[in-house]
């Protein structure tokens, strides 16, 4: 009840600066003061005043926000550990670094993959023994045609 009457007044003294403001043909400021002023009238209307009051001086949600500063410790510092020590199955990036490695050697040079059926750059289609040299060569007509 205290919270309450404490936001009404203090809504109904920003609204008498804003006329005041008004008064003196500073309309921009005037609105703004009004509209920071309407601001704990609406959080009394609402009732959001009353259940932070509730909240506030509850000896049961107190001990619910330590639980759950507690359980922030608790997955913080448990992900600070697995960084700290590269983690049992290690981390994301290398899990990552380890799946695409595989996919590249799934589809190998020299094996029926789907790259090993597209046309070269050169028109020509790869064979299963080509070399490195090849490689970069289609490499390098493309950066060419890009102009790079």
């Amino acid at each position: 009840m205290l919270a309450e009457t404490i936001c009404s007044a203090v809504s109904a003294a920003g609204l008498g600066i804003a006329a005041i403001t008004a008064y003196r043909r500073r309309f921009l400021a005037a609105a703004r003061m009004a509209a920071y002023a309407l601001v704990p009238l609406g959080l009394v209307l609402t009732g959001a005043v009353q259940w932070l009051a509730d909240t506030a001086f509850s000896p049961v949600a107190w001990v619910g926000f330590g639980a759950l500063g507690a359980a922030w410790l608790l997955f913080s510092g448990t992900r600070a550990a697995e960084r700290r020590r590269g983690g049992a199955q290690g981390s994301r990036k290398e899990r990552r670094a380890a799946a695409r490695a595989a996919r590249r050697d799934e589809v190998a040079p020299g094996t029926s993959g789907p790259a090993a059926s597209l046309p070269r750059a050169s028109g020509k289609p790869r064979t299963k023994s080509g070399s490195a040299e090849d490689d970069f060569s289609d490499i390098e007509a493309i950066l060419k045609k890009h102009g790079i």
